[in-house]
């Protein structure tokens, strides 16, 4: 999971990430070939992690 505006797109302008769709609150999920079940369980955690501190 990825923030493009601040890692792979932090060199454009503002004018220039909304050009290239890319949001200010956007955040980029890549996921594998795991089963739909691992997936969800990896980013339930994840997101329990992230609000838990």
């Amino acid at each position: 999971m990825i923030h493009p505006a601040s890692t792979t797109h932090r060199q454009l302008s503002e004018e220039e990430l909304a050009r290239a769709g890319v949001r200010p609150d956007m955040i980029r999920l890549s996921v594998g070939i795991e089963e739909a079940d691992d997936i969800l369980w990896d980013i339930d955690q994840a997101l329990r992690r992230a609000a838990n501190g």
